[in-house]
């Protein structure tokens, strides 16, 4: 089947899903998250794939996160300002159910990450059953820098525990050495060498019996709801709206976003953390690391 922003392709029990916008540093449309569950879904129905990988197309991200910048109306008001709760949670619910779309797949989903790797896009990595990144990726749950929250937070205290407070309450961005020592990946290679490791891994796990790869992901999986995991996906869900409706001096980034535009939007925003940056919490600090993402993705 054709799409217009995503690939789908599986070889050798092994599907690929490329997530194919990379003008927008593969951002999160209404149109990807739809087609993505499409090409998830056929390789469920598929008895010839075991695995699939995500990748982002161009290079510079896997993921910026959700598009800022798209036209939202068929949730409610064409400014998204002007929602209210139920508009709000009709967007949040269409996201959410994207995202968490590769934890209910019943095989193994690994992300493949090479360069930034941000807000929705970590969502995205988070809730894959593994993942590789390249040496010069750059991660970031930078929601608090847009005063939003994120519905996903119960999934990061899963894979890091309280060390995700520090990420979620500055919105720092960190690099790949990080990550790992955090464990969100589970190995990083050079970027040259990346697809082609990630390649051989999918492939032995594809040669496990599928009844194998199934149950042993069902039984991972029912861990995490034994210890809790719907209620506190509930109750972040609860809070993300709560937080897009609160009032804050941030409201002033929205004003900007709509009058001024991205480039006025996001000047005024990095000013308010410019004085207390470190040389890591957000410029880049390697010329090997890709570009900082084009504003207007989260």
């Amino acid at each position: 089947m054709a799409y217009s922003t995503i690939l789908y392709e599986a070889d050798d029990r092994v599907a690929w899903i490329t997530l194919n916008r990379p003008d927008k540093n593969n951002a999160f449309s209404i149109e990807l998250c739809n087609e993505f569950q499409d090409a998830l879904a056929i390789a469920e129905r598929d008895p010839d794939v075991r695995v699939v990988v995500i990748k982002g197309a161009g290079g510079r991200a896997f993921s910026s996160g959700f598009d800022m910048s798209q036209d939202k109306s068929e949730f409610g008001p064409k400014e998204s300002g002007d929602w209210g709760f139920d508009e709000l949670s009709r967007y949040f619910d269409h996201g959410v159910k994207f995202m968490r779309s590769v934890f209910h797949f019943s095989k193994p989903v690994v992300a493949m990450i090479s360069g930034y790797c941000l807000a929705g896009g970590l969502d995205l990595a988070m809730w894959s059953d593994v993942r590789y990144c390249s040496d010069d990726s750059r991660f970031g749950a930078i929601e608090a820098r847009f005063a939003i929250g994120d519905t996903e937070v119960p999934m990061m205290s899963h894979l890091i525990g309280q060390r995700c407070r520090e990420l979620v309450y500055t919105g720092d961005m960190f690099d790949a050495q990080e990550a790992y020592r955090l464990g969100i990946v589970n190995r990083i290679f050079a970027r040259d060498r990346l697809e082609e490791e990630v390649t051989r891994i999918a492939k032995r796990m594809s040669r496990v019996a599928l009844p194998t790869l199934v149950w042993s992901k069902k039984a991972l999986n029912n861990t995490l709801f034994a210890a809790g995991l719907e209620s506190a996906l509930r109750y972040s869900f609860a809070a993300d709206l709560i937080i897009n409706k609160s009032d804050s001096e941030f409201r002033r980034f929205g004003e900007l976003l709509r009058t001024e535009g991205a480039k006025a939007a996001f000047q005024w925003r990095d000013s308010v953390f410019a004085p207390f940056e470190s040389e890591t919490s957000w410029a880049r600090t390697a010329s090997k690391q890709p570009a900082k993402p084009k504003d207007g993705k989260s």
